[in-house]
């Protein structure tokens, strides 16, 4: 079966600036470890340890990119020499209003940063110290069936979870676009003085939280709000349930909690301590009648862990569980193991509800087919359709075998197979944050890019 048949081509991607990373050998794409990916929807972000390329596109007649239009940005963040510090992680941060886009950007040092399209710094922040291993961006649009919206940016580490607010990123950048649109800054790109600018950056509020019990994730993935545990007096704060795998654990589970004090005492103690020292200190002021001031700056410490309370876990040694992927709503994870297995979660009641053996290095992507329909011929038909008139995928990439599957979830049939070349990848535009409703009739729905590394051919499935 011609794979023409199930994909439409929206053109070339390739420039001279590619050949920095590697382009023009057989496989590059697939075969650097070192080399991180990111796609948006004009958009595309290539990363190796030290350099990062933001290759842009215009849309040609056929509506997709076109070649003599591309135009790139490169970067080289400022990294710790001392440190061997490098690019460990890259996602699109993509909103819907007049912050546009920006490129967030993990190191081997723990450290978040968030470049505009132009390739300027606009946050740097310390997470945690230690390597950050993926950026997640994921959210719940309010619509008919969700009462509530909610937008984050997961930063996964070794043993660590961390958990931005979408509507924190949101305001800071809001500010610092609206802060540079009174300056002709397009004019003098080069000649910002990044070391001015870090001194500038506010600090973003987080959640943190150690999920280290089961030994250290290798990915992680927070799913969604969770009940609090039993016997506990309901209060205002959230839970969230995380999935985390590993070498130690498959699959583990924990129970997270916005509250840092676990217990009663805990809680007494947050209270009463500081008041307490806060009374002592006054008392030896009127004693002493000391007005010296300290004369070293306070250290800044590492942001304390909140509680996260382990749910259960999977050990099947010597199997080890490699990439994860979250479905929308948190639901479902398609998790793929050493083993050649893919499993599926359900993460709301932590059971594995299907398995798929032998897929060895795939790749799993959550996608949205029309089933029981009539696709037309326009790429484009798919916008008359309503959210109930898609039926939730899991598309496989297989690179071993050459192809890629799609099965619908949870138990239903292979709706698809179709080659796919040697040298490519499965992608997917990151989630764009809108906290505005949305309604059935304006279902955009999700999509897989396939990306051909020695051809630079970027193709999208049809539905």
């Amino acid at each position: 079966m011609s794979r023409r048949l199930h994909t439409t081509d929206l053109g070339c991607i390739a420039c001279d600036a590619l050949t920095d990373l590697g382009a023009g050998k057989e496989g590059w794409l697939v075969d650097n470890p070192d080399l991180l990916i990111s796609l948006d929807t004009h958009s595309v972000a290539f990363a190796n340890r030290s350099l990062i390329l933001i290759l842009h596109w215009s849309s040609s007649n056929n509506g997709g990119p076109d070649p003599d239009k591309n135009r790139v940005v490169k970067i080289r963040p400022d990294l710790s020499p001392i440190e061997s510090e490098y690019i460990s992680a890259v996602e699109w941060l993509v909103f819907d209003d007049e912050v546009s886009s920006v490129l967030a950007v993990g190191t081997s040092c723990g450290y978040l940063l968030i470049y505009s399209l132009h390739g300027i710094l606009i946050h740097k922040q310390i997470v945690n110290t230690g390597k950050i291993l993926k950026l997640r961006v994921r959210g719940t649009k309010r619509d008919l069936t969700e009462d509530t919206s909610s937008e984050e940016v997961c930063v996964v580490m070794p043993g660590v979870i961390a958990r931005f607010e979408g509507s924190d990123i949101q305001n800071m950048l809001q500010r610092w676009f609206q802060g540079t649109d009174s300056q002709s800054w397009n004019d003098s790109l080069d000649k910002i003085d990044l070391e001015n600018s870090e001194s500038s950056f506010t600090r973003l509020p987080y959640q943190l939280w150690n999920v280290s019990k089961y030994g250290p994730c290798s990915d992680a993935a927070i799913t969604g709000v969770m009940p609090p545990p039993l016997m506990e007096i309901q209060s205002s704060q959230h839970y969230y349930c995380a999935v985390t795998i590993g070498d130690d654990a498959v699959i583990s589970a924990f129970r997270l909690s916005e509250d840092k004090s676990r217990s009663l005492l805990g809680a007494i103690l947050s209270k009463v301590v500081p008041a307490t020292f806060s009374t002592i200190a006054s008392f030896s002021k009127l004693i002493w009648r000391s007005e010296q001031k300290p004369t070293k700056k306070p250290e800044v410490n590492t942001q304390p862990f909140a509680g996260a309370s382990p749910l259960t876990c999977l050990k099947d040694h010597p199997r080890k569980g490699e990439k994860l992927t979250l479905s929308p709503n948190g639901t479902l994870a398609a998790i793929t193991d050493s083993l050649g297995r893919i499993l599926l979660l359900d993460t709301q009641a932590l059971v594995v509800v299907r398995l798929w053996k032998g897929y060895r290095d795939a790749h799993c992507l959550f996608m949205e087919m029309l089933v029981n329909k009539d696709t037309a011929a326009s790429p484009s038909a798919y916008y008359g359709y309503s959210k109930s008139d898609y039926c939730l995928c899991l598309a496989i990439h297989a690179p071993r075998k050459g192809i890629v599957e799609v099965w619908q979830m949870r138990t239903g049939p292979r709706l698809l197979t179709m080659p796919c070349p040697r040298g490519s990848k499965i992608l997917q535009p990151t989630y764009r944050f809108n906290s505005e409703m949305t309604t059935s009739s304006s279902h955009i729905p999700l999509e897989v890019f396939f990306l051909n590394g020695d051809s630079s051919q970027i193709s999208v499935l049809k539905h």
